[in-house]
């Protein structure tokens, strides 16, 4: 395995359309979701158990728009840096002890775009918008762990 990035921030968000609120450490139940997120749930879909998005991709954004928007706006839970998420579409890896397998990506929609009130947001997140992942294999998630891709 070769490290290919890491976490910066861990968020979760109770409800739905509730705060998105950064957290020190997420734990994450295979099959289920991150303990304490809206959508963790016996038998979830693999889409829905967690997502992840570029630091980049958020840093880019505040620039084109001229914004300041913390990481928790864009309402995904483990935000990243360093990898490229798109590439781990369809592919195991770990974040940490976390062992996640890429779904689809997590593209932009019209709720993110008007609730931060930003014209343009689903456009200029257009395959920026993040990763879905399946949980295959439970553990904490913290900032500062680092990403792993299987060979």
């Amino acid at each position: 395995m070769s490290t290919q990035g890491k976490v910066v921030v861990v968020c979760l968000s109770a409800t739905e359309g509730g705060t998105t609120r950064e957290v020190s450490e997420a734990v994450a139940t295979a099959g289920a979701g991150l303990e304490g997120d809206r959508y963790c749930t016996v038998d979830a879909s693999p889409e829905t158990q967690l997502t992840l998005i570029q630091a980049e991709a958020i840093d880019e954004f505040n620039q084109v728009f001229s914004t300041d928007l913390p990481v928790a706006a864009f309402r995904r839970n483990v935000i990243t840096r360093g990898v490229d998420l798109n590439a781990l579409e369809g592919s195991m890896f770990s974040v940490g002890e976390v062992r996640l397998r890429g779904v689809e990506l997590c593209e932009p929609c019209a709720y993110l775009q008007n609730l931060l009130e930003i014209p343009g947001l689903v456009k200029q997140l257009t395959h920026k918008g993040g990763l879905r992942c399946e949980i295959l294999g439970g553990g904490s998630i913290r900032a500062g762990d680092i990403i792993r891709i299987s060979d």
